[in-house]
């Protein structure tokens, strides 16, 4: 048995065979003639047989791809109901999909689209029923961020696997292209088709507030490398994998979110260090490509974001490196893409530039409007519109949407969190875990000498619906693994009082596991480590996001890097700290010293083992 928890008569069950073939036939009998249900994917003068019956309006909703509020695509809660209303003016994602004729709808934890895989494939189930009910209707392309690490949307009990800068720690082409299997499989059981991922950002700064370990590195190669194993992961289960931020989103000191970001790099540059995982990720067959809200002067010196860049989307990533998959952009509701011109010239500007998916407009009618005015009024011609168009149906029927656009309860029961899903989660994390320090052989801790271990620190919100608190998953481990942990959250800035407290505790413990959170030079977390040291109890510091903490924390004597706080990634530092694995890892970015950043402390490919 399992427990739906959508609480309402909305679209809970799998649509019937006869529901499903009305609301099909008039896109199967525009496809296809008869024939059995494996026949090979319509050719593209079916497809463009589809577009040319469309009306204008449809066509210009066949370039959104948009958020929804609620659990149902017809009986969302009332306070998904109110929130739709105030941002979009539908009630659902089925008034949604008949007013605009959206495309693509792309899922949020959030927007409580993803309280659980059978409510996700439910949820999928109704999208589709909408959609393809309606005049000339389409099945619908859903999308959603699942990184992994950091960034995910469907939490447990899916499987979730380590992030990209842990993968590429473990450095493994074979543990990338598994993650990709995996995860495609459990995202497409439950009807999400696009996965805005990987991240083929190189990460060289080690400021930069919004890539950061969402990245596989700083080496271009090796991300190259991860990056097409990945593609080539997902591609093989039936999703389309999603490389972003072209052209590069790895060297900003500024969130695009909130800011305008400038990279500075040379056309040289670019070439050598932020076009090599593009390159990859078209070789691999990438289906899709996200842009990025940044200005890059060196490729296009008008001043435009990357996004509204004809020089950027058209003459190098169309023309130039070959590329004719679908170009999606970034969210339209981030500032680095709104900041110069206002939300309606947006998505004309993004058209105009090359794009084929504009993603979740912050004014859905305003952007729907303007950019059928713009076809009306000649700035776009129509034919533009169908370039784009073909290329979304394209993806949309080599995904099977065509043929096979639900997806069945008992699908998500074989695919989503199984028990072999969820030992590969755990051996590809057992390679990622990087030791940095490890004074007099401290690690791996000794459950005789050190039975009694205090674990302090950081405790940020779960990223991903994982279990959580940090300290409570790292004590819980440990338990499990013959030691008596205790778990004591001091938060990312403890107050004098609170490191007081957890100094008290350590005189108790046997040893002390500090969890660390961006650490930095004027931090409390870095007073912590210290007094903590100043105890002589032995201190065994993870750094649960950047792996730049050791360089803040040079009295610790034992320094880990685990990259993120999700379970998977916690489970294996413990399981190194306790000796159960050996450390594996092996920095994937060079740390930087403190008090001279300018040096180098740790290079590209250190890691430390027993």
């Amino acid at each position: 048995m399992h427990d739906t928890g959508t609480g309402s008569t909305g679209n809970t069950a799998q649509p019937s065979r006869r529901t499903v073939l009305a609301a099909t036939a008039g896109v199967t009998a525009a496809l296809a003639a008869a024939g059995p249900a494996h026949a090979a994917a319509p050719d593209d003068s079916r497809l463009r047989a589809l577009v040319s019956r469309m009306t204008l309006e449809e066509k210009v909703g066949q370039l959104f791809v948009m958020r929804v509020y609620g659990h149902s695509a017809t009986a969302p809660d009332q306070a998904d109901i109110d929130a739709n209303l105030k941002e979009i003016g539908v009630r659902t994602a089925a008034e949604l999909l008949a007013k605009y004729r959206v495309g693509g709808i792309i899922y949020f934890a959030w927007a409580h689209n993803t309280r659980e895989p059978h409510q996700i494939a439910d949820l999928s189930n109704g999208i589709q029923k909408a959609s393809l009910e309606l005049p000339r209707g389409l099945p619908v392309l859903i999308s959603t961020d699942q990184e992994h690490g950091i960034v995910a949307r469907v939490g447990k009990p899916a499987t979730l696997f380590p992030g990209a800068m842990a993968v590429g720690a473990g450095g493994s082409r074979s543990d990338a292209r598994t993650l990709g299997r995996i995860a495609g499989a459990e995202l497409r059981a439950m009807g999400i088709r696009q996965d805005y991922s990987p991240v083929a950002d190189v990460n060289v700064n080690p400021a930069n507030p919004v890539i950061g370990v969402r990245s596989f590195g700083a080496d271009p190669r090796a991300v190259s490398a991860l990056v097409a194993a990945e593609v080539a992961g997902y591609q093989r289960s039936g999703v389309a994998a999603t490389a972003k931020h072209f052209p590069g989103h790895g060297d900003t000191n500024v969130d695009s979110h909130t800011g305008f970001p400038t990279i500075t790099h040379s056309r040289e540059l670019w070439e050598k260090l932020d076009a090599p995982p593009f390159r990859a990720a078209i070789a691999a067959g990438i289906d899709s490509i996200m842009t990025a809200h940044l200005m890059v002067p060196a490729l296009d010196d008008s001043g435009d974001p990357a996004t509204l860049s004809r020089p950027i989307l058209t003459g190098i990533l169309r023309e130039r490196l070959g590329y004719d998959g679908v170009v999606v952009t970034d969210s339209l509701g981030m500032e680095g893409v709104r900041s110069k011109y206002g939300d309606a010239r947006v998505p004309v500007l993004a058209l105009k530039a090359g794009v084929d998916q504009l993603l979740n407009p912050p004014d859905l009618d305003l952007a729907w409007n303007a950019v059928l005015t713009a076809v009306r009024e000649g700035e776009l011609t129509e034919a533009r519109l169908d370039t784009s168009i073909l290329r979304v149906l394209r993806l949309k029927s080599k995904l099977g949407l065509f043929r096979s656009p639900y997806v069945a309860q008992g699908g998500v029961d074989r695919a989503v969190g199984t028990r072999a899903h969820l030992a590969a989660a755990d051996r590809i994390a057992e390679r990622t875990t990087t030791l940095l320090v490890n004074e007099g052989r401290l690690l791996p801790l000794s459950r005789r000498r050190h039975p009694k271990v205090l674990v302090v620190g950081a405790d940020p919100a779960s990223p991903s619906g994982t279990t959580g608190p940090p300290t409570g998953v790292l004590a819980g481990a440990l338990n499990e693994l013959g030691f008596t942990a205790t778990a004591l959250s001091t938060g990312t800035a403890p107050s004098a009082a609170t490191i007081a407290k957890a100094v008290a505790a350590a005189r108790d413990a046997d040893a002390v596991v500090a969890a660390t959170y961006n650490v930095t030079a004027g931090s409390a977390q870095k007073a912590l480590v210290e007094q903590l040291v100043a105890t002589g109890r032995p201190v065994v510091a993870v750094a649960i996001r950047n792996p730049y903490d050791v360089a803040q924390l040079p009295t610790a004597p034992a320094c880990l890097a685990a990259y993120s706080w999700t379970d998977v990634e916690l489970r294996s530092a413990a399981r190194v700290i306790a000796g159960r694995v050996k450390p594996r890892g092996k920095l994937p970015v060079a740390v930087q010293r403190a008090d001279d950043p300018e040096q180098v402390l740790y290079p590209v490919g250190y890691g430390l083992s027993y």
